[in-house]
């Protein structure tokens, strides 16, 4: 266990995020100083991080190894390190990333007692050797967090319709069907790219990353709370959007049991 002092959120500008609004919600929260600094890669850049990133990269759904280091790949990564906007469309390893942003992170601040939590602009996942594939997170925990925005539309499974919804219209028009469009066609609730609810949501995988370093527990059982860890968008938004927002025990600890957006 670790008595965390401080934690550093980092915006992430190409996003809808509201970085500011989580650190208020916060700082209601837990002890530790709140503080909020500009994007990451721009605060904290190593000569090598394009490279790192490079190496991050998954290469197949079903293959293990990470990685393409070829020179138009690392200017790709250069670009995107410089014009985040240009970035997207790539799966990264996320223990990869946040090993080059540990070490990207000043040697006096890489303490336990200041937790660095990277708001990022990027996909990220986990090998999982249950099924020998990669799997998206909304979050990686440790040091730094993660807290991928991509990952909050993309790494939680969406009502099986709204795949069958997007597939059907990819083959009659050739793109991606519009928000109002999947919302009327789908049932079901479920978050997409650029959702207003973004901000709300990530609050709680914020919060996880704290009190992962605080207590050692990863996530809560309880589906209700905003520790749980949601498979399922419709979970997800139970979880995260949904009064009460924590479960008893962790509403002891995290106080306010109001609305989620206070």
């Amino acid at each position: 266990m670790t008595a965390l002092e401080r934690l550093v959120l980092y915006r992430a500008p190409t996003t809808v995020c509201d970085v500011d609004a989580i650190a208020d919600w916060l700082d209601d929260r837990l002890e530790a100083a709140v503080t909020v600094r500009d994007r990451f890669l721009e605060t904290h850049r190593t000569d090598d991080l394009a490279e790192r990133f490079a190496e991050a990269r998954v290469l197949s759904p079903h293959d293990r190894e990470t990685g393409n280091t070829m020179l138009g790949t690392i200017r790709y990564e250069e670009r995107a390190l410089e014009s985040p906007e240009r970035g997207g469309g790539v799966l990264y390893d996320g223990g990869q990333v946040q090993r080059a942003l540990n070490a990207a992170i000043p040697a006096d601040e890489r303490s336990l007692e200041t937790l660095h939590v990277v708001v990022l602009d990027r996909a990220v996942g986990t090998w999982g050797d249950h099924d020998g594939r990669w799997h998206k997170r909304v979050n990686v925990l440790g040091q730094p967090a993660i807290v991928s925005v991509p990952g909050l539309y993309e790494a939680p499974a969406k009502p099986e319709a709204y795949y069958k919804e997007k597939q059907r219209h990819a083959l009659l028009s050739g793109d991606s069907p519009p928000r109002e469009v999947l919302e009327n066609q789908v049932e079901g609730e479920f978050l997409i790219e650029n959702d207003p609810r973004t901000t709300d949501a990530l609050k709680g995988y914020v919060l996880q990353a704290a009190h992962y370093l605080e207590t050692g527990e990863a996530f809560c059982d309880s589906e209700g709370c905003r520790l749980f860890n949601a498979h399922y968008h419709e979970k997800l938004i139970e979880a995260q959007l949904r009064e009460p927002p924590f479960c008893g025990t962790h509403a002891q600890l995290y106080g306010h049991s109001g609305s989620t957006s206070e």
